[in-house]
Formats: structure tokens, sequence, C-alpha cells
């Protein structure tokens, strides 16, 4: 063939190469229209942060500018406790923004299929009628849902490690309460130090007492170490453990509550939602720095970012020991920064953005799991007003704080708590008569008790009921003996030695009970065994009270103290044993 003369080629051949070429062009075409459609949102999205992150100049706002070099300063090493990152916000802005904005889940419902669900909440107690109990838990966790490594550039952003720190511990507690009458929904935040009575799932089928937060941590633990290896669904039956040894525990703790829906949310959502809607306005009753944290703002509103959101919500240090930062300042400036996204969303026309939406999906198919009952479209349309105002933040009391096996803990008036809990979930109707807080110890004496030695086994779960039936048996006439905690147990015994037939039958039919004698059980003497179904009773109960814990103070009869407003400043502002209360509205001021 003469030199520079192409070959023939065959009809097919020509097509095919046509076909070809055709292919190629489209193709090219494709890449450079979507290089043009980047470059315009790019630049759409460059000129709309520009122009928002402008300050008012007739507003009383600083704006806090990001440093203009975009080099990343150099990670510094942090203990846990200083590397909390905004669990609430994880909590808050995860479900009331990419739940609560009804318009997101009806137009893109189809994202919801991305979520995780899980049948951790199927056999519990549910809500009377139309209301809904929603336990919000934030885990301490460097990884997504789907248990994949966050990016690095996020981990740099967060100073929170990378994949091989934090844990499973549930930092972020708050039940989220929807009337379902349509008024306006509550918010209690649970401080995540606070020491109760945990599940016996997290305590090795036993009863152990351990920071509320641990509940989920410990449980996954123990059933993850006990899969087989190589199983691929291990991780999913130690987080569903986890899951329902958590929201037992939490319902407990303010008094036997039912939960009839979770959302879980992993660490990385709150960074990723701050960073789609960024600058946000906040506010401070003081001038504030914290070296720990990074934070450094001054008092009154200004404009803050993604980082230093982050700063905003973990900050608990300040030189200025006048201050007297704790956990609970923490979650009230966390609370702070929910209302004012919140605000910025309805007021901004940010959640008309059809790929800001779609930018808050994402977030929630990586980060987000919830029970498979919940219907994430029809709750949007309750949830949604949460969004104008309609929600009330709680943030619980402590009544002290104690080193307890080398950890800082919360200690806790369970009747107290139970109370508030009562009162702002289930206020009392217009014109219903009022209850005491707990019932009235009854007596009943024994004539036969007289002689004859009570001791009791508490194996009810419920701390300091063994101590409490003691003191109410002696009022009845038997001498006061020993009360130990035994094995936890659902049934109940009353076992009795020689002598002491008459007093143990007496007593037997009060509480009824079948009394039995035994010979391991001295002479005079009785031995009252309490199991989880008698500690509920109506005899128990009129007998010694609504019986406390070891960590809480005496039984209260009185209504609690009203709450205090979290924005108060200076000697009026919420101690740590007070209830606070912040309105889902506006640009509240915190400390």
């Amino acid at each position: 063939m003469p030199h520079g003369t192409q070959p023939r080629l065959s009809r097919e051949a020509k097509a095919r190469a046509r076909a070809d070429r055709s292919r190629a062009a489209q193709q090219t075409r494709g890449s450079r229209s979507e290089a043009r459609e980047s470059e315009l949102r790019e630049s759409q999205s460059d000129e709309s942060k520009t122009d928002e992150a402008q300050p008012d100049p007739e507003a009383a706002t600083t704006l806090l500018r990001p440093p203009r070099h975009t080099r990343r300063p150099a990670r510094r090493q942090r203990t846990s406790k200083a590397v909390v990152a905004g669990r609430t916000l994880i909590a808050l802005v995860s479900t009331l923004v990419l739940v609560g904005t009804g318009a997101a889940w009806r137009v893109y419902d189809h994202a919801v299929k991305g979520v995780i669900t899980s049948n951790a909440i199927s056999d519990g107690p549910k809500s009377v009628g139309k209301d809904q109990n929603i336990l919000v838990m934030g885990l301490d966790s460097r990884k997504d849902e789907h248990g994949n490594p966050l990016p690095k550039a996020m981990y740099d952003a967060l100073h929170a490690g990378d994949n091989d720190n934090g844990g499973m511990n549930s930092n972020v507690l708050m039940l989220i309460h929807i009337p379902g009458d349509g008024s306006k929904s509550t918010a209690i935040s649970i401080p995540r130090d606070d020491y109760v009575t945990l599940d016996p799932a997290a305590c090795g089928d036993d009863l152990c007492k351990g920071k509320i937060k641990e509940a989920y941590g410990r449980t996954y633990g123990a059933v993850l170490g006990k899969q087989a290896e190589g199983d691929p669904d291990a991780e999913t039956k130690a987080r569903d453990a986890g899951r329902k040894a958590e929201l037992k525990t939490v319902s407990k703790f303010l008094g036997d509550i039912p939960i009839d829906h979770f959302v879980e949310i992993t660490m990385a959502a709150f960074f990723e939602i701050a960073e789609q809607v960024q600058p946000i306005t906040v506010c401070l009753n003081e001038n504030t720095r914290d070296s720990f944290s990074g934070a450094k703002f001054v008092k009154g509103q200004q404009q803050i970012n993604a980082s230093q959101a982050m700063s905003f919500v973990r900050q608990r240090r300040d030189p200025d020991e006048s201050l007297n930062f704790t956990d609970m300042d923490r979650t009230r400036r966390q609370q702070a920064f929910v209302v004012s996204l919140l605000s910025k969303l309805k007021s901004s026309g940010t959640l008309s953005s059809p790929s800001t939406l779609m930018g808050l999906l994402k977030v929630a198919q990586a980060n987000m799991a919830v029970d498979s009952g919940l219907d994430l479209g029809k709750f949007a349309g309750q949830a949604s007003s949460l969004t104008g105002g309609g929600l009330t933040l709680y943030t619980l009391p402590v009544k002290d704080f104690k080193t307890i096996d080398g950890e800082d803990t919360s200690i806790v008036d369970l009747d107290l708590i139970h109370s508030y809990v009562k009162s702002v979930l289930y206020p009392p109707k217009p014109g219903a008569p009022t209850t005491s807080a707990s019932a009235t110890p009854t007596t009943t004496n024994i004539p036969s008790a007289s002689g004859v030695t009570a001791n009791v086994v508490n194996s009810s779960g419920k701390n300091g009921l063994g101590g409490n039936l003691e003191k109410a048996l002696a009022g009845r006439g038997f001498t006061q003996g020993e009360a130990i905690t035994g094995s936890a147990r659902s049934s109940s015994t009353l076992l009795y030695g020689s002598g002491a037939q008459a007093a143990a039958t007496a007593l037997a039919g009060q509480l009824g009970l079948t009394a039995t004698e035994s010979s391991s059980i001295s002479s005079q003497s009785i031995q009252l065994t309490v199991g989880t179904e008698l500690a509920s009773s109506s005899s128990i109960t009129g007998m010694v009270g609504n019986s406390s814990d070891d960590s809480s103070s005496p039984t209260s009869t009185t209504p609690p103290p009203p709450p205090v407003s979290a924005t108060n400043a200076g000697t009026t502002a919420p101690a740590p044993t007070d209830m606070s209360s912040m309105k889902g509205s506006g640009i509240p001021c915190v400390k």
C-alpha cells in the first residue's frame, strides 16, 4: 500500500468508527457542560456566601471572618473531654433540620431510603393517643452510620482524632415530646454524666450503676465481643443491643416515660450541616475565650462559620473563673446555637434551595439511623412546626458533682427529675385536680412483729429501696435488720425462721405474697426478697412511698421550682442545680 494511503475499511467497520466518534463527541460535550455547570454553581455559591457574609452596618453584630490563608493549621492533641465536638448539635440540628424540615422530606422523600432503620424499639411501651416521644442519641463515634471512616479533611476540621478515636457512648441524650393535640413541643436535654442505674444488658445481666451515656457503649462492646468472627451482621446486632439498653435506661431514669421512636446521629453531621448554612448569627452575654476549644468570642451578636461553630458549641472553660462554666452551660450554648440555626433556616430562604436541601439529605443518609416504626414523611408534617418557634428546650438539673471510680459524675435527685419531666411533658389540664409529687407512706402495725428481725434483699434494681423498706418495717413493729442488694429478678419471696410465722404471715398478706418457712433463716427472723414486679406494686409504694435512688435526695412532696431562663446573665444565670428553659425562636443570648 502506497505511503500515506489509508487502509480500506469494510462497511461494518466504517459504521463502528462513526458510532465511536459520535459517542466520544457526546462525552466531550457532556464533560464540558458539567464543568461549566460546576463552575457556575461554585461561582453562585461563592457570590451567595460573600453577599451573605457582609455585616449589616446598622446591626449590632460582629462578623468573625475565617482566616485569609487556607493552609490548615497543625492539629492539636486534645483529651477526650475537650473533644466533645457539639454532640447536642448533632442531635438537635440533625433531627430538627434533616427531619423537621417538612419541605425537604416531601420533595426529596426518595432520600429516606438511604437512612438506616432498626428494630431496637419494637417491644417497648408506647405513648397514649397521638403523642410522640422521640429520643435523640448522639454517638461519640468518628465514623458514619455505615461504619465508614470520615474524610481526613473532616477529621482535621473537627480536631477529633480519626476513626480510631471516640467510641459508642451516647454523649447526647435528648427527649423530644410532640403532643398529639398540636400544642408546643418540648425538648429535654439529659446531662451525659448523670450517675444512674443502667439497664442489666450493660452490666453483664446484673445490676450496676454508671454514667447514663454508657448504657449504649457497654452493651455494644459486650455483644460485639460475642459475635462469630466474620459475621457480616455483627455490627448491626451490637448496635441494636446498645440502642435497646440506652432506651430502657433513659426511660427508667425519666420515670418510666414511654419512648415511641429514636433518632441516632453520628458526630460528623453537625459540621456538615453548619457548612451548608454558614454563617450563623449567635449571641453571648460576656466576652469569652478558651484555648482548649479555640473559642474566642465577644459579648453580643456575631456571625460565625462552621469551624468557629465547633468551638462555640464545645466550650466549657474560660480563664475567668467567675464565669463558672459547667457541662450544663455547654448544653445551653449548644441549644442556643440550634435555635439560632433554625431561625436562619426559616428567615433566609435557605430551605428553598434544592441544592442545599439535597446536601442536607445526603448528610442524613450517611449519619443518621432511626427506628423502623418512624415514618419520616409523616413525622415531617408534625416536626416542621418546630422550626417556627413551636418548641421549648429544657436542661435537667444536677444535685452535685462527684468523682466515682476516677470518673467525673453528676449526682441527681431522681424524684425531682421525675417531677420536672412529668410537669413539662404532661402538664395538668385546666381545672384538673392536683396531686402530690409522690405517695405518702402508710403505716399498719403488726403486733406479732415485736421481737422479730426483718432483713431485706433488694433485687429490684431500685437503689435505696432496701433501706427504705427496713425503716418502713421497723415502723410496723419489726426489729430493723440488714438490707443487702441481690441479683436482679422479677419474682419476690418471704421466708421466715422458727418463731416468726405469725409475723411473716401477716406481712405476706399485706404484700400479696406467701410466707414460707426456711431452715436457712435464723429464728425470730424473716427475709423479704423484693423483685422488680413487687417493687412497682401499690403495696410497696404504699409502704415506703416512691423510693429514691442512692444518688438522689429524699422524696419531695412539693411541686418543683419553676425553671430558670437559660438566657439570664450574671448573678441570675442558671446554676447547675437549676432546671433551665429556652424559647425555640430568635437569637438567644447565653453564657
